[in-house]
Order: structure tokens, then sequence, then C-alpha cells
């Protein structure tokens, strides 16, 4: 891929996605696949006045060899110096950057009922940090071709080729270039999309929804209840600071909060989705007093139903996503395996933790009364594709009358 591609694409990441300024401490998690890239992004976060850059390499192999040899008591065990890593974050706000590139199949064969016990485990140690941290700091998830990857959504490529294809496929749906390949200013295209997104999510919040309706010829016909004071956001966001950042690139989607323990209903997958090194397919999850009482899949369904169980949260709905079925994602044509792009070529749900910051007014209120307005508490955050081309979603007010929100898989307004 072209160096100057690349560098605006870095650029993005660092001025758009983590909004560094003058100061700030950065760490950027990126796996072995793309190095240069990696120094790209160290250059430009230096560029942008970072104090401090810290790179975490990660290697899902290693991850695979750990959970096949350690035993479950130290593989759930979180160190000392790793907790000592959280407080640094913590204490020192840092402004984190994903880059995302992991073989869709890497952790497959493992050992799902001990990694998932395992995480729970640390996860008790983790939440509250993540609990500590949450609104205050940047962050960004963002991806870089890996070459298993590449291969898994291309292949019928040379390694070579795919990789070089999956790059373009990844500046395409960031807005780095054009569909003919042409170089953009990514920071201007970004500046749009937020102010299309703004647009939307002024409409339904004014719109005083109480509750949402789906329903599809696949089946899907479930009712989602909403939170009184909730609200819908997409594209950027502001830190309780003021600092503004956009958490996804790409990004596609208008979401919400829905109010855990309201939902009744069924829901199929349009997509499959990749968890944990492993892909569950052809799925449906159906809820009754807002919890999933039934997981069905033709592919991986134990671990699906291993996932709805991994906590008190995990059955439970934690967001509420549009995006519309022509989305660029969708209409590229591509597969990814990973759910940043995804989860962007069609509506979805997540079951697990909800957004705090989807409460109006947020930061007057604890997470424990934000958690009994409503807000899901859970460690997990997994979503799931049901978008199709049929797809209805159906607002209803609290005087009980309707306002469509999508019609044949599309906005409606």
């Amino acid at each position: 891929m072209k160096k100057s591609y690349l560098k605006e694409y870095a650029r993005l990441l660092v001025r758009n996605g983590i909004a560094v300024k003058k100061g700030d401490i950065v760490i950027v998690n990126a796996g072995l696949d793309q190095p240069e890239f990696v120094k790209m992004v160290v250059e430009e976060c230096y560029r942008a006045k970072a104090a401090r850059v810290m790179v975490e390499w990660s290697y899902l192999p290693l991850t695979k060899l750990n959970v096949n040899n350690m035993s479950a008591k130290l593989l759930g065990k979180v160190e000392a110096f790793e907790e000592e890593k959280l407080k640094y974050r913590l204490e020192n706000n840092v402004a984190m950057l994903h880059l995302v590139s992991d073989d869709p199949d890497g952790l497959k064969g493992i050992n799902q009922k001990k990694f998932a016990e395992s995480m729970a485990a640390k996860m008790k140690v983790i939440k509250p940090y993540r609990d500590a941290m949450d609104n205050k700091y940047k962050w960004c998830i963002a991806a870089v071709p890996g070459e298993a990857w590449a291969k898994k959504v291309f292949p019928g490529e040379r390694t070579s080729t795919a990789v070089e294809k999956l790059w373009g496929a990844i500046l395409l749906a960031s807005r780095v270039i054009d569909k003919e390949g042409n170089l953009l200013d990514a920071g201007v295209e970004w500046m749009k999309h937020n102010a299309s997104f703004n647009r939307r999510c002024k409409i339904l919040n004014e719109a005083g929804l109480v509750s949402l309706r789906y329903k599809a010829s696949n089946g899907t016909n479930l009712i989602v209840g909403l939170i009184e004071n909730g609200s819908f956001m997409g594209g950027g966001e502001n830190t309780l600071g003021g600092e503004y950042y956009n958490p996804n690139i790409p990004t596609e989607e208008i979401f919400t909060s829905p109010k855990a323990g309201v939902a009744e209903g069924i829901v199929y997958s349009s997509m499959p989705l990749s968890w944990r090194g492993e892909i569950i397919d052809n799925f449906s999850l159906r809820f009754e007093n807002g919890r999933v009482v039934e997981a069905k899949a033709e592919k991986n369904e134990e671990l699906l139903k291993t996932m709805v169980g991994m906590d008190e949260g995990a059955s439970m709905l934690g967001e509420c996503a549009f995006v519309p079925y022509n989305s660029p994602i969708r209409e590229s044509g591509i597969m990814f395996y990973e759910t940043l792009f995804d989860e962007n070529a069609a509506c979805h749900f997540a079951i697990g933790r909800g957004f705090t910051n989807t409460i109006v007014d947020y930061d007057k209120y604890t997470n424990e009364e934000m958690k009994e307005m409503g807000i899901n508490d859970s460690a997990l955050h997994v979503d799931f594709m049901i978008g199709t081309e049929d797809l209805s979603i159906i607002g209803i007010k609290k005087d009980g009358s309707e306002f469509t929100i999508f019609e044949n898989g599309l906005w409606a307004f």
C-alpha cells in the first residue's frame, strides 16, 4: 500500500480517533502484523505533541498456548504488575488506540469453558478500573491487515495480494480513499460524517420513544424497552473533560443502550459472528422478561450458550444499533469476519454491558444509579448482526403512536 495512504490513515487515527493533544500519554495495542504502520502511528502521536507513547504487542498463537497449557487458576489471575499497569492508566488518563489484525480462527480448538472462566475471574479485578475510567479517557478501535485475516477474507488470493486488498478495504471503509482509490482528506471526510450522525441523533432524541419494535421476514419479531432519559448517539463522542474523539474507525451506526430486563420476542442473526477465535453462525436468541431464555445456532451452539451465560448481565441487551442495509461496508460485498467492520454492515444488537454515556447528563449519576435506570452491567459486550433487506424498526412513543425509523432495511428519514 502507498506510504502516503498509510500516513493519512495514521494521521486520522491519531488526530481524529484518539485526538492526541500536547502532553497526552498514549498506549497503542497491536499485533505483530504491521510494525511499520505502528511506527507511523507513534511518529504521528509525537507530532501531535504526545508526552509519551508506549506500544503493547500481542500475538494470538501465544494466547492459545497459554490457554492450552496454564492452569485455570493461573490463567485467571491478575498479577500485581498487571494491576499496577491498570492503576497507571487510570491515574494518567491514558489515551488508548487498539489496532486489530488477528486471525478470526486464531483461537479455534481451545478450551472455551476454561478460557471463559479465566476471563470472568480476571474481570473481577479489571472491572473496577474499567468502571473508574469510563467516559474519562479517549480510545479508538481501528484495524490493520494480518496475513491470516487477509487470507480468510480473500481466500483465493496469494497472501501478499490478500493483504493489499484488505488494506484497500480498510482504507475505503475508513474514508481515507474513495471507491476509485484516490486519496482523501480523511479529517474533512470525518467532519462531514460526524455531522450526518448528529442530524439523525437529534431527530431520534426529540421523538420521545419508549420502545423499539423489530420485524423481518426471517422470523425476527422483538420489542425492546428504552431508558426514560436515555439518548441515541453516533460518530464522535466527548469525554467528561470535553475532549472530542472517535471511538470506532470505521463506523456507520447510531446506537443507544436499551433498558435492561425489558425485551420480548425472538431475533435471528443475519451474518456470522466471530467470537474468541471461532465462528457462530445462523443463530437465534429468544428473550423473555429481558433475558435470553433460548439460544440456538447451526454452528457452535454451545459456544453461543457459553457467551450468554458468562455472567448475570450477559443474557441481556446492552446496545441497539441502527445501520442502513446500503452502508458502504455492506455494499463492498466483503465479509470481514471482524466485528469492527461487520457490525457496520447491518443493524445489530449487543448482549452484555451497556454504555453509561447514553444517559442524558450521565456525569451527574453514579454507575449504580445508572444501573437502576436500566443500563446493563456485564464484563461482556458482544455485537451480533440482525439487519436484513426487509427489516422494519418502529419506535413507539409514550402515547402509543408510532415513529418509523427503518423501512425495508433503510433509514425512513
